[in-house]
């Protein structure tokens, strides 16, 4: 019969290239279709990639190690019949020349040519044309990346980079500051040198990315969270045993963030070089510790359509299979919005940093019991009230001081107002 290619499949928004990890089989094993053949890594999420048909692995295209673009084949598959004579089928979305495109592409130390270690921490695709004049020119990935592209979904075309060429002044390249820094690390005698994994480099790098490309502001509010504990309290036994399930305080806060991103839509924006993109969907994004002490930040999509029931199913789920590595890469993709809980660790307050290309972050702190004033009919009095911190980090360039604290004032209000008797 034939030869069916595997290809690189689509795993994401905005994902254009995968890393292979691991062979989960090796040529000649058996494989059912949709079973995993093979571990590969985004920028996003590791994952395995399963098999489109049932047949024989005949042959692997691309080693371990090797850096390829969605779309290209990785290895062949043999159905169950005889195979010497079989021709090769390409899929719909494979090239014709299959076999030989994709070993012109892959280099023999497993890197494509359209893929260098210098583009790993790109936030957006770059052609390997665009690559190509890039190293020529010399032009660093950080001062790459802030030039603004009129391409499909913000990517830099050939014309934009050589009218950015055209007009650059000698010596205006911005410096790519991380990489030499001012001071060397010192090594003494005893110390111990740990090697960071691919997640840790990655987060590093879009770390200093967002502090290179978002001037970042933070405004705080304490907020009288009273309410909420109180029904909280009163609730969460019914929840758990209904639903199976814990009822934290992440999707009450989520919900607050919901509320006030409907009252001030500026702050579900994204930038586009000098245009601002206003959001329809409202994606919030919730960072997750992982064991390794890792940062990940899965997408509840559309969690304004969720109630209060649904967000904190939602909050669990995507936890505990971050936390189990079980996350596909969509679910790491198209956040609008981010929350993260520095009360967790027992933080009072904190200055996020921004998830790109988002313009806004919000870190809960740790809920306490104070003494606080209270308004009563009778005048007023000290009363023992619990109180957090919310801290709300926003891109400067497009959210001024009375959009960014006005929307936290806004997250506060909502909870402070938490109707107590409300059902779950």
């Amino acid at each position: 019969m034939a030869l069916v290619q595997l290809i690189m499949p689509k795993m994401g928004e905005s994902i254009m290239e995968a890393t292979i990890l691991s062979w989960l089989k090796k040529p000649g094993d058996k494989i059912e279709q949709d079973e995993s053949v093979l571990e590969v890594a985004t920028d996003k999420v590791d994952t395995e990639v399963p098999s489109t048909h049932a047949g024989t692995l005949k042959e692997i295209l691309v080693e371990k190690g090797a850096v390829v673009p969605i779309g290209k084949p990785i290895a062949i598959i043999a159905t169950e019949a005889e195979v010497e004579t079989a021709e090769v089928v390409t899929t719909p979305v494979a090239p014709a020349k299959s076999i030989e495109k994709a070993t012109s592409v892959i280099s023999a130390n497993g890197n494509g040519t359209h893929a260098t270690t210098s583009f790993k921490s790109a936030t957006r695709f770059y052609s390997p044309l665009v690559r190509n004049i890039a190293k020529e020119e010399k032009i660093a990935l950080a001062e790459l990346e802030a030039i603004p592209g009129s391409g499909s979904e913000g990517r830099l075309t050939k014309k934009d980079l050589m009218s950015y060429l055209q007009n650059r002044k000698l010596g205006q390249s911005i410096a790519l500051t991380q990489s030499a820094p001012l001071v060397p690390a010192s090594v003494s005698s005893g110390d111990e040198i740990l090697q960071m994994d691919r997640m840790r480099k990655m987060i590093a790098d879009r770390m200093v990315d967002s502090k290179r490309i978002s001037p970042h502001v933070t405004s705080f509010v304490e907020a009288d969270v009273t309410n909420v504990v109180f029904w909280r309290n009163k609730v969460k036994n019914e929840f758990q045993k209904r639903e199976g399930d814990s009822l934290t305080f992440t999707p009450v806060f989520i919900e607050a963030i919901i509320q006030a991103i409907k009252d001030f839509p500026l702050i579900n924006i994204q930038v586009d070089g000098d245009k601002i993109i206003k959001k329809k969907d409202i994606n919030i994004g919730m960072a997750v510790a992982l064991p390794s002490g890792n940062l990940i930040v899965p997408v509840i999509k559309n969690a304004d359509q969720y109630n209060i029931t649904g967000l904190a199913k939602a909050v669990n789920d995507l936890a505990k299979r971050a936390r189990e590595n079980k996350l596909k890469p969509d679910e790491l993709s198209g956040g609008t919005y981010t929350i993260t809980n520095v009360g967790s660790f027992g933080n009072v307050m904190g200055t996020p940093i921004i998830m790109q290309p988002q313009v806004g972050i919000l870190a809960v702190g740790a809920i306490q019991k104070k003494p606080a004033v209270v308004e009563t009919p009778y005048g007023d009095a000290i009363a023992i009230r619990h109180k957090v911190f919310l801290s709300h980090s926003y891109d400067h360039r497009v959210v001024d001081g009375s959009l960014g604290g006005s929307f936290v004032r806004r997250v506060a209000d909502y909870l402070e107002k938490f109707d107590i008797t409300r059902s779950i």
